[in-house]
């Protein structure tokens, strides 16, 4: 019997994040405690853009995008803020930027073999390729093991599983 296998990729559903910041742009457009107070949020370019006239504002606009991410199913952990999160003052505004991480790392891809070879030994054999995992075993019990063990497991990238044969 042939090895049965799947893919562990970090991708973003960008249509997604975008709905997201667009009804997180209609709140904050329309909610009474961001009334002139200069708040926005916007892509420019790929680095999604939040603005207001103070920090704790900008960082009420940050929640409210997390919030909407949240609803629509995208994971924070693809989230990258800039300054770790500090606005950065810009004149008479405070301006925080976010990007999106796709792909897993190397330092992460290594991370998530060695958590892999920890706990299932030679039952299950995880190669990097790229930016994503090819995770493959005679068993399909234990590869359906693994996704639990990496569903459960703190780590810092969001992970999706594709291709299961």
């Amino acid at each position: 019997m042939a090895d049965s296998s799947f893919d562990i990729v970090s991708k973003v559903d960008r249509q997604e994040v975008s709905n997201a910041l667009n009804q997180a742009s209609k709140e904050v457009g329309q909610r009474y405690d961001f009334k002139n107070i200069g708040a926005d949020i916007a892509w420019s370019g790929d680095t999604i853009v939040m603005k207001a006239n103070s920090e704790e504002r900008v960082r009420a606009v940050l929640d409210v995008f997390q919030t909407k991410l949240v609803k629509r199913g995208v994971s924070l952990k693809t989230l990258d803020l800039s300054n770790d999160g500090d606005p950065k003052p810009s004149g008479k505004e405070y301006r925080l930027e976010a990007t999106l991480k796709e792909g897993i790392s190397q330092e992460d891809a290594k991370k998530v073999s060695k958590l892999i070879r920890d706990e299932f030994g030679k039952k299950v054999k995880a190669t990097i390729q790229g930016d994503e995992l090819r995770v493959s075993g005679k068993s399909r019990d234990d590869l359906q093991a693994v996704q639990q063990m990496l569903k459960g497991a703190d780590l810092d990238v969001a992970l999706q599983f594709v291709n299961y044969r």
